[in-house]
């Protein structure tokens, strides 16, 4: 082999090698490419089935939803690429955000009793009291809404409800009117008994009372608003207010919590809360996907669902419907729900006066 041939050998091998080098270069930025688009939804799985979110991930975790859907692209990518422990991690992800998402688009079959009393209900936040009001008198009206419970009840809100007419329509009331957003109401076509208005910790407002509709028992209602979760310093309240909505009473009336939660299904504490004896009356009814706060007022916000109709789990659920609300940045949620009748007694039968002859000799036997 001539001087010149080894030369050529040896510049072939290390282009060779340089070749390898190059192959397993690509071959680990490939590698690494997959595993950056499936570890966020990887962890963003765990967190949210271990209910740990905490700092800035509550604010993010409220669009969980919108993270199940995109769970699928990495997943894909990692299995088409041949990555196929990525591809394990990816579809692991992908089937634990959908596990936890999906269940609210598909009607419970056990959503609670189907025979009872119908009660329409509705909920709508007024950013700072500026929604139409009309509006609001219109779906009352239009659904024959019983129990209306509002939030961030101004003064000014209040007057012009009962401009539009609402007083008419649901004559009772429990109402804390406040500047701002912190005020509460809660309208009733029935009689509102033991009503009052109490402070969350985190300072918003929540009105309630107890009603007894025709042929149904009484029944406590709450328009419920929780502190908003909007920096990492207020998230002790924004839990404590959570923690501290009132839980059912098996022993007691049922109970109907409604209203603007600050929190969505992905959020531990609410779900929490839920677990003490409530079912959410959109995931009960398959609308539990339907955002009510987010774009409605022009901010460039994907929908998310805050609000919600809570109610004991001793009352069903018929439907749910989620209408726009001109001048505000929540949608109402109007809600028929099936509440227990009341219990009926039997009247004993009277006595005769003229007893039985069996009961003669009764009476004769004991000497009466």
């Amino acid at each position: 082999m001539t001087p010149a041939t080894r030369a050529a050998g040896r510049d072939r091998r290390g282009r060779d090698r340089r070749g390898r080098d190059r192959g397993r270069g690509r071959r680990a930025a490939g590698a690494a490419a997959v595993w950056l688009l499936v570890l966020p939804g990887a962890a963003w799985a765990v967190v949210r089935a271990g209910g740990w979110e905490r700092g800035p991930l509550v604010q993010l975790f409220a669009f969980t939803p919108y993270v199940a859907a995109g769970a699928l692209i990495p997943a894909a990518v990692a299995t088409m690429s041949r990555r196929w422990l990525a591809a394990a991690v990816g579809v692991s992800a992908a089937a634990v955000l959908a596990s936890s998402v999906m269940p609210r688009a598909i009607p419970d079959r056990h959503g609670g009793p189907t025979d009872g009393v119908d009660l329409p209900v509705m909920t709508a936040n007024l950013l700072e009291g500026g929604a139409d009001p009309a509006t609001i008198v219109d779906l009352v009206r239009g659904h024959d809404v019983a129990v209306l419970a509002l939030q961030e009840f101004t003064p000014a809100a209040q007057s012009a409800l009962a401009v539009a007419g609402l007083g008419d329509l649901l004559p009772y009331s429990s109402l804390g009117a406040q500047e701002g957003t912190t005020g509460s109401a809660l309208y009733s076509r029935f009689p509102i008994t033991a009503a009052g208005v109490r402070r969350n910790s985190g300072g918003f407002h929540q009105a309630y009372g107890t009603i007894a509709p025709p042929g149904a028992g009484a029944l406590v209602v709450e328009s419920a608003h929780p502190l908003a979760p909007y920096a990492i310093g207020v998230l002790p309240d924004w839990r404590a207010d959570l923690a501290n909505q009132p839980r059912p009473d098996p022993d007691g009336p049922p109970r109907i919590l409604l209203g603007d939660f600050n929190a969505t299904l992905d959020h531990e504490p609410l779900r929490t809360l839920i677990a003490h004896g409530y079912r959410d009356a959109a995931d009960a009814t398959g609308a539990g996907l339907i955002g009510t706060w987010g774009p409605y007022d022009g901010d460039p916000i994907p929908a998310v669902t805050i609000d919600h109709v809570l109610v004991d789990r001793r009352i069903g659920v018929r439907d749910v419907r989620v209408y726009a609300l001109p001048r505000s940045d929540h949608r109402t949620i109007v809600s028929t729900l099936i509440v227990p009748r009341t219990t009926e007694v039997a009247n004993p039968a009277p006595i005769s006066p003229h007893p039985s002859p069996i009961l003669e000799l009764w009476l004769a036997a004991i000497g009466r």
